[in-house]
């Protein structure tokens, strides 16, 4: 963000600015989920709902489960929330207790740590890197496992590296923490940004996992601020009591328009744009190594490429602020994601069309020429 933030003091005082930096997608919301929010305005049905979500959106969720990754989820277990965050931070305040240790892959999305430590619990970053693809295994997690651990919070695809866990490995890691009394959490907010075949989701594995979704991402609505959990049976009425008491309900305008992302022609839009995010990976990745950023794994999901930036002898932080000052370029220092080898890493979101990104490039290849 304060990357962002001197972005647009360039851009205010004249400077033409390429936007690298922050993760939101480009494409506005799809037209029939704007159609469906102007419906439920104008028929005034606008109040509070419960705090597990509308059951038709549960519903909608549940089936959707069902057609594309052919996974049977009870709507029953699906708990609509304000945002992913607001379904981590539920998950994370049912779970966590003082001191408690919860795993974490570093680096890794950076709120999620924040959120253990706002709990009073101890997030454990772990330092991953190629040889896992960026995420942590069943045997990193058994080396790390203390009296204290009370679970771990996989991201899978991940943000800032955009790699995945296998799901054997999902599976092992998943038994392995269950037989130790942990539990699991997995974040699946751009499982639908996946440009693998089939891609799968952590709940063919069990019902005993919580996984976390979002709409912001896939379905292009992020300031809508709508997210979801699927949460063990036993689990949903203590969660229920903590949305009540925390935020009493979900956004109701956000549910109800939410119903028609599950449309066909909603889903074809936004496929169409998964695709076109796909081919912005296929080209920015490339050229980024032409230039000399070291990226060992291909990202398989989400909007982000996590390079390696030291052979240009400058820490992350500072050699994005140079970036930013001589060409404009703005993109992510590797300190926002934790502590293992941040300061050799930077993270560029491919979230704008490909003649900026182009552009992005063309500039950057420029300046780096000209540092030889």
């Amino acid at each position: 963000m304060e990357v962002q933030t001197a972005a647009r003091a360039l851009e205010a005082a004249g400077r033409s600015v390429v936007h690298m930096e922050i993760g939101e997608p480009d494409f506005p919301t799809p037209q029939p989920v704007l159609d469906a929010a102007r419906d439920a305005i104008a028929k005034g049905d606008i109040y509070y709902t419960s705090a597990l979500g509308i059951p038709a959106l549960r519903e909608a969720i549940a089936r959707h489960y069902r057609e594309q990754f052919h996974v049977e989820v009870e709507p029953e277990r699906v708990i609509v929330t304000a945002g992913s965050s607001a379904a981590l931070l539920l998950t994370l305040a049912l779970l966590v207790n003082r001191d408690d240790a919860i795993l974490l892959a570093d680096p890794g999305y950076p709120c999620n740590r924040h959120f253990v430590r706002t709990l009073e619990g101890a997030p454990v970053g772990i330092p991953v890197g190629p040889e896992t693809n960026y995420q942590l295994t069943d045997d990193v997690v058994g080396a790390a496992w203390t009296p204290n651990t009370r679970g771990a919070l996989i991201a899978s695809p991940s943000n800032p590296t955009g790699t995945t866990v296998a799901l054997e490995e999902m599976r092992r890691i998943a038994e392995s923490i269950a037989a130790r009394g942990g539990a699991l959490i997995v974040d699946e907010i751009y499982l639908g940004l996946s440009y693998a075949e089939g891609p799968r989701t952590a709940l063919a594995i069990s019902d005993e996992l919580f996984v976390i979704s979002s709409f912001s991402k896939y379905f292009n609505m992020t300031g809508w601020r709508l997210g979801w959990l699927v949460a063990p049976e036993g689990a949903v009425r203590d969660i229920e009591k903590l949305a009540q008491n925390l935020y009493i309900s979900p956004p109701t305008i956000s549910q109800r328009a939410a119903l028609a992302c599950f449309q066909p022609e909603t889903l074809s839009i936004l496929e169409a744009r998964r695709r076109e995010f796909q081919t912005r990976r296929d080209f920015l990745v490339p050229a980024l190594r032409e230039l000399g950023f070291q990226i060992p794994v291909m990202p398989s999901g989400g909007l982000f490429v996590y390079a390696d930036c030291s052979r240009f002898g400058m820490d992350s932080e500072r050699f994005c602020v140079e970036a930013l000052k001589a060409t404009g370029v703005a993109f992510t220092p590797g300190i926002d994601f934790g502590i293992h080898r941040a300061a050799d890493h930077v993270r560029f979101a491919y979230t704008i069309a490909h003649d900026k990104l182009r552009e992005g490039v063309r500039r950057l290849a420029a300046w780096l020429t000209h540092l030889g």
